[in-house]
């Protein structure tokens, strides 16, 4: 009968957590990216805390309403930005689909070559502009559902990245004692090895956040340099902005790839050249080399097994697998390591 009782407990706990882990499923990844943020800027937690004698929920309130400055106000201004310029967008589709193209721009007839093509080319679209656009229908209407859904998902990545900063600030305030649960939790599961695998998994993640932040300040600089050089108009905010695209995959040409074209709508062809190049080879190029070594550097893993987590992660999950890929591969390798050590210290112990 007790064992029946001690069952039935064991199956009510499962249904409970189980339940619990439903409930909670929607903000899994708000949550990860708060606990992630908390990390990486914990020692400035510490130092602002020793500041304030103590009073971690002021410091946890003020580093919280800095995340927001610094990180949640450029991207909701970002996300509106890019709002309006789908709006712009579809005005100008109707218009066109009411009075036809605009009059050939006058640059577009100066292109070496294929200038004088292009213009007859405007031309023509122009003269079967209704024609045009009505076998061009369902294909708008499916260009105009594609850009809903990723105007969704901007819509979605800020409010998910808003809900993560108000979780940094519980993280800040509770985080201590959460690392103590973690930790006793985890002795009882695998012993005294819990407090190895704890550095690991902190180790990787740190590293991580260092190659990502380290990487996007790179990008910022080299394409401010190359827009300073372009002679591009406001280089500064450009380069800001490209530290902020940097944090997404793909993210630097669309800071890039509209100045280009920017340079040579106004006729600056070889400077549209040269920043096209630059944000290929340069600013984009960067990336996978700059961030593998920043995440490999200072930890015992091999090259490749960070190369297979940051790359691996990101296919499998999207951008949130860049910490969670190389995070579950040191892991799995330690854990192998670890075994084999024991396997071969067991057999070197038999008669």
């Amino acid at each position: 009968m007790i064992n029946n009782d001690r069952l039935l407990v064991q199956i009510l706990l499962v249904v409970l957590f189980g339940a619990s882990f439903w409930v909670m499923a929607p903000f899994w990844s708000a949550m990860f990216w708060g606990a992630v943020l908390a990390f990486a800027s914990w020692p400035l937690m510490r130092l602002l805390t020793r500041s304030l004698n103590g009073r971690e929920s002021l410091a946890a309130a003020l580093l919280t309403l800095g995340w927001m400055v610094l990180v949640a106000a450029p991207l909701v201004w970002l996300g509106f930005n890019l709002a309006d310029h789908v709006r712009d967008a579809t005005a100008f589709i109707k218009d066109a689909q009411v009075e036809g193209l605009p009059e050939a721009p006058v640059w577009l007839g100066s292109i070496p070559f294929v200038g004088e093509r292009l213009v007859g080319i405007w031309n023509s679209i122009d003269e079967q502009g209704a024609a045009m656009m009505v076998s061009l229908k369902p294909y708008l209407g499916q260009v105009g559902n594609w850009l809903l859904a990723r105007s969704a998902q901007i819509g979605g990545g800020i409010l998910e990245l808003t809900l993560s900063i108000v979780f940094v600030f519980f993280f800040y305030r509770d985080g201590p004692r959460l690392a103590a649960f973690v930790h006793t939790l985890l002795e009882r599961l695998i012993g005294q090895r819990a407090g190895y695998y704890i550095e690991l998994v902190a180790g990787t993640v740190q590293r991580v956040v260092n190659g990502v932040i380290g990487t996007a300040a790179a990008q910022a600089l080299l394409a401010l340099i190359g827009f300073l050089i372009a002679g591009v108009p406001g280089a500064l905010v450009l380069g800001i902005v490209t530290f902020m695209l940097s944090l997404i995959p793909m993210g630097p040409p669309l800071a890039w790839v509209p100045a280009t074209a920017w340079l040579a709508w106004k006729g600056e062809y070889g400077m549209a050249i040269f920043l096209g190049i630059w944000g290929t080879f340069v600013i984009s190029g960067v990336d996978n080399v700059l961030k593998p070594y920043l995440i490999s550097r200072g930890g015992n893993l091999p090259l490749v097994i960070v190369l297979l987590g940051v790359f691996g992660g990101l296919i499998a999950f999207g951008f949130i697998g860049l910490f969670i890929g190389p995070t579950l591969l040191a892991v799995a390798y330690s854990l192998l390591i670890d075994w084999s050590r024991t396997q071969a210290r067991g057999e070197d112990r038999r008669p």
